[in-house]
């Protein structure tokens, strides 16, 4: 890397056959054979016992183990050098260079439970970084709690080691639940730790690239950001804490481990999607009454689930669908689709098609205003502050669903294409030209067949999935940009009559779309040619 001393590696997990050779099969095989085992051991008989036997020795490598073989103490940087590390700024209106694959451990001031979480961290000057703690991370509840006893936190930040490392501070886990234990099931063996050589409060990975060793004061903030996220825009500026580095340890040939997130499909989609595929046999355990649960990457993760529930009597999925917003990370979801008919809930078109065939709008869409949102999505021109909403289709088809638009299209709409059976995409105006577009379509009666239309500044959208799940969850949010034919209150309920409008413009105020510069694209197309000439697809 031009003016660092080290190198550096991106993209580790960039596709599904990278993270199927890093960890395998066995994660996903023990993790069945887990959910088995609390299934059938109830009441324990000793065959069952002895059928499942292996898994006391897998129990054995779960965790940490003490080493005084570490490779990541061959060097020590004190006082720290951060701007020696290939720290990389991403996108051209980044507010500078960003950390974006640190695993920062903290533990609980009062009871010294562990978290493992990945925040970004913006890098200030040659001792000092950001440290972007968001809602409902482990991390930042560390934090509230030192700064709340006017003290400060200690702060331990790996870069590399094993990859099991990476993926447990990614996963939606608990509050409670240490990450460091999934880590070693990942791993197949315990995270080998070492003691710090300057006696600081945590023990280091033995085997990580670095381990920058450090605090963060209470009370103090700088302005962190802009920063392009996963999202796919620029997420703002405001102030965060500031982590302060007293040393930085690292192995004498180490390697900077980095990525780069921006529109979906980058390296998190494909992590998250192995994390879900990894971790969804549990949910059932956790949640009975859900039988299977899916959030969609192209939209960040936490704009849009949707799961397959149990209705065993009247209303019964409502209340999945409030265990699920009340889980964990899962409390972030903006917007939660329901079905109790089994579904692939990764082929959206066919899931959404099923719903609009069986939703009653009037009693079957909840938006709930005034709630936590998740710190990237802008779309309630707040920071953690939005609404959420909750779509069931339940039971038999209510109705036919068109599948063509064979109408006139009023003056102010400039096209309108299908993007499945009772969903259609309208391209109108610029949200700046006319602010109430959303509303007037709600009433045109050429729309009135069609139960739910998305009001896009293209409608090119949708032709592909991918680009219409991004488009739409991440620009539009339910309290502010759901529009519908009429809506009554009925015994303090919102009855929402079709046809339902979501107006997906963008709007002024929004951060700006993460789109490459032409100077850059031209230059990754020149280099892709010199280390590649005959053109290959490396993976």
């Amino acid at each position: 890397m031009k003016g660092s001393r080290y190198a550096v590696v991106t993209n580790l997990f960039g596709t599904e056959g990278r993270i199927e050779r890093a960890f395998g099969a066995k994660p996903e095989n023990l993790v069945l054979e887990l959910v088995q085992v609390a299934e059938s051991l109830l009441p324990p008989r000793p065959a069952k016992l002895w059928q499942h036997r292996f898994l006391a020795l897998e129990a054995l490598k779960l965790g940490t183990s003490n080493t005084s073989r570490a490779p990541v103490t061959q060097v020590m940087d004190k006082p720290a050098r951060l701007g020696e590390l290939p720290v990389l700024t991403t996108w051209q209106k980044d507010g500078g260079p960003f950390f974006t694959l640190p695993l920062v451990y903290t533990e609980h001031p009062r009871t010294g439970k562990h978290n493992l979480g990945m925040y970004r961290m913006q890098l200030y000057d040659a001792h000092t970084t950001g440290m972007h703690f968001q809602i409902h991370k482990g991390g930042g509840f560390h934090y509230h709690e030192a700064e709340r006893m006017n003290q400060s936190l200690p702060v331990t930040v790996f870069l590399g080691g094993p990859p099991a490392l990476i993926l447990a501070a990614i996963a939606p886990l608990p509050e409670d639940v240490p990450e460091l234990v999934l880590a070693s099931l990942l791993a197949g063996e315990r995270v080998r730790m070492t003691k710090n050589p300057l006696g600081g409060a945590h023990r280091l990975v033995a085997e990580a690239e670095f381990a920058i060793v450090g605090k963060i004061p209470p009370h103090e903030r700088r302005p962190e950001g802009p920063f392009g996220d996963h999202y796919g825009y620029y997420s703002l500026q405001h102030d965060y804490p500031v982590f302060h580095v007293d040393a930085v340890f690292h192995r004498r040939d180490a390697i900077y481990p980095a990525t780069v997130v921006g529109k979906p499909r980058q390296e998190d989609f494909f992590i998250g999607d192995y994390l879900q595929k990894l971790l969804s046999p549990l949910f059932p355990l956790v949640m009975p009454s859900v039988r299977d649960l899916w959030s969609y990457g192209e939209t960040g993760f936490h704009s849009l689930a949707a799961a397959v529930v149990r209705e065993r009597y009247r209303r019964e999925a409502l209340v999945s669908g409030f265990r699920i917003l009340g889980e964990g990370q899962l409390s972030l979801t903006k917007f939660l689709i329901l079905t109790d008919t089994p579904q692939d809930l990764k082929d959206f078109r066919k899931l959404l098609e099923h719903v609009l065939a069986r939703v009653e709008f009037e009693s079957d869409l909840f938006i709930f205003s005034n709630v936590s949102m998740d710190t990237l999505d802008y779309t309630s021109g707040k920071v953690n502050e939005g609404s959420k909403a909750i779509l069931l289709g339940l039971g038999e088809a209510v109705r036919e669903l068109p599948r063509e638009f064979k109408n006139d299209l009023p003056p102010f709409v400039k096209r309108a294409e299908v993007f499945c059976g009772g969903c259609l995409v309208v391209e109108g105006l610029p949200y700046e030209d006319e602010p109430d577009q959303a509303a007037r379509l709600a009433r045109e009666k050429d729309f009135e067949d069609w139960p739910l239309i998305v009001l896009h500044d293209d409608a090119s959208v949708a032709h592909d999935a991918s680009k219409f799940l991004w488009a739409t969850w991440t620009r539009f949010e339910p309290a502010a940009d759901i529009y519908t034919a009429e809506t009554k209150i009925i015994r303090h309920h919102l009855a929402y009559h079709a046809p339902i409008v979501i107006d997906a413009r963008t709007k002024p105020g929004f951060p700006a779309e993460l789109v490459v510069s032409p100077d850059i694209a031209e230059l990754v197309d020149r280099r892709w040619r010199e280390y590649f000439p005959r053109g290959e697809n490396r993976a």
